[in-house]
């Protein structure tokens, strides 16, 4: 399975995503940068954390109209899994690849630490290997992740079972807890948390594994399908 990496200016936590990728799933991948005309060789789309354009403002507002949001529209509608982590789920929002939008948190201050989720669904391209209700730890790193919805949207994502983590401590004043979505086709998940960061052991824990795991296992039984 080969991914695309998008870079944008003021991406951080490319290098830790192209690593987890790479050396710990030992899967293909490549650094795109955001000028990209094409992703169709790619068969994942990864948008990592990070300050894109400096977050000016919105955090991913900018982002949003870089000419590789095209290509990563186009991906998405073509059943590509595409996974926004920290900015990346900030700028999923701002192009309508996901409902909702993305406050300051609640303390007005950048919290970085590790936190527990609970997997809601484990029923996508992304959790399959968890259990549903399983616990998992996976830091945080962001200024605004305070997620919030309308009502009626937020009703919307409870039936469609697209909420599928939570905190179990809410850090942040998210609305319903909620720490990652996903959309309704489910091939796109967008989460603050950063699975990219635990990985392994020496990380401090090796969670967040699974997700990436379950992103090749499924693309490869849809393509033997295929086949």
């Amino acid at each position: 399975m080969k991914f695309a990496v998008i870079v944008f200016p003021g991406s951080n936590c490319d290098v830790d995503m192209y690593h987890a990728i790479k050396d710990e799933l030992g899967e293909e991948v490549e650094y795109v940068w955001h000028d990209a005309e094409s992703l169709d060789e790619f068969d994942g789309i990864l948008l990592p954390g990070g300050f894109s354009y400096g977050d000016y403002l919105r955090t991913g507002a900018i982002a949003r109209f870089s000419r590789v949001m095209q290509e990563v529209v186009k991906a998405a509608q073509a059943g590509k899994p595409v996974l926004g982590v920290c900015n990346g789920f900030q700028i999923l929002l701002e192009s309508g690849l996901l409902p909702g939008a993305m406050r300051r948190n609640e303390s007005l201050k950048f919290i970085c630490r590790p936190t527990k989720l609970k997997v809601e669904n484990n029923q996508t391209m992304f959790t399959s290997l968890y259990e549903e209700g399983e616990l998992v730890t996976i830091p945080i790193a962001h200024g605004e992740g305070n997620y919030y919805c309308d009502e009626e949207t937020l009703q919307k994502l409870i039936e469609n079972k697209q909420i599928v983590f939570t905190y179990e401590n809410n850090p942040n004043g998210s609305l319903a807890n909620i720490a990652g979505i996903i959309n309704e086709q489910g091939n796109v998940l967008g989460m603050m948390p950063h699975p990219e960061r635990a990985v392994d052991e020496l990380l401090g824990g090796a969670d967040g594994l699974k997700l990436f795991k379950a992103i090749v296992k499924q693309w490869r039984e849809a393509n033997v399908i295929k086949a």
